[in-house]
């Protein structure tokens, strides 16, 4: 699983750097993204709907994980 550590980013960073990564990954594979800002999680889940990935999201504190599976 290819994970992406966008904490302490702003957008529109997160989004740019979670793009590369599910452009990476062949279908069936999964990018762990980790957040720790609300707005970027709203644009990133936003992201992966618009590329038809399933959702996983998991709150650990102040933290967001969010596991997009690319079909």
């Amino acid at each position: 699983m290819t994970e992406v550590d966008v904490r302490g980013l702003s957008c529109p960073m997160p989004v740019i750097k979670t793009k590369r990564a599910l452009d990476s990954v062949a279908s069936g594979d999964a990018v762990l993204v980790i957040l720790d800002d609300a707005t970027a999680r709203d644009n990133v889940t936003r992201l992966a709907k618009s590329k038809k990935c399933t959702i996983s999201e998991e709150v650990k504190g102040e933290e967001y994980h969010l596991t997009l599976t690319k079909v």
